[in-house]
């Protein structure tokens, strides 16, 4: 098999990556075609299927060799995680791309048998472009992110929708309450994409969520493993690109806390 150039494979998702928030952000002068898909709240747009469209385009031209696993169902159909996968979320926080036009994101994960080799999520309302080539540390808009340094909960940030906190089936609501009561405090963004690369700068601690998808966490685990965060199912297991999963992701030591007392 040919030796992949991560570098120069990133390059060009970079580029593409830019031209899909340009189009994304062409739109807002537009009327949005808004469908629903499992349930009122999981909605799709038109934008979301033509960026997906884009980048397959983009993607079997240059790299007819690789596969592609995206949200709205136009890439392949995988059962294994062998060889060269784009895991791409065209706009991760589509409500949030609906109802506010801000606090959602482009993220794209490549993977090369199930080891994260490329990361890109785009912010393209603040052009704020995290990216990362295994092995070469990360960065936004080309200013590398310093490694993350240990802390524990009680002085951290931490990402949890509310939804988590009343009575469901994914994760335990009480021990939930029990996070919230002993962070400093918490935030909910709407978008994995961005709540993974805010845990990689610095700008909140730790995110949990008990069900995400690859295309959702894809692209923002290769960023925050690259300054020393740690990205994980609730059982302390290494996240699977072709399944859905719980995911927990923070920095040293808020990572151990959270998984040990309240949710593993």
């Amino acid at each position: 098999m040919v030796q992949q150039n991560w570098r120069e494979i990133e390059k060009k998702a970079k580029e593409w990556i830019k031209e899909a928030g340009a189009l994304i952000l062409s739109s807002f002068t537009q009327e949005l075609v808004i469908e629903t898909k499992s349930n009122a709240s999981d909605l799709v747009t038109h934008m979301d299927r033509q960026v997906e469209q884009f980048f397959i385009k983009k993607i079997q031209a240059e790299y007819p060799d690789h596969y592609i696993l995206g949200e709205e169902g136009y890439g392949d159909t995988l059962i294994s995680s062998q060889g060269t996968i784009w895991l791409i979320d065209p706009i991760d926080g589509t409500m949030n791309f609906v109802h506010q036009q801000r606090n959602f994101a482009v993220s794209i994960g490549i993977y090369h048998n199930g080891v994260g080799k490329v990361g890109l999520v785009y912010d393209p309302v603040h052009n704020e472009l995290y990216h990362a080539v295994k092995g070469e540390g990360a960065f936004c808009n080309e200013v590398q992110i310093p490694v993350l340094q240990p802390s524990t909960v009680a002085k951290g940030v931490v990402c949890v929708n509310a939804t988590w906190l009343t009575p469901n089936s994914y994760l335990n609501h009480v021990k939930m309450a029990e996070l919230v009561k002993c962070a400093r405090g918490t935030r909910s963004y709407g978008c994995a994409a961005l709540e993974f690369v805010y845990v990689a700068t610095g700008r909140v601690d730790a995110y949990v969520s008990p069900r995400l998808s690859p295309w959702d966490f894809g692209g923002g685990a290769v960023i925050v493993e690259e300054v020393g965060g740690i990205a994980s199912t609730f059982e302390g297991k290494m996240l699977n690109i072709i399944e859905k999963s719980s995911v927990l992701v923070a920095r040293p030591h808020v990572y151990e806390e959270i998984l040990k007392h309240y949710v593993s």
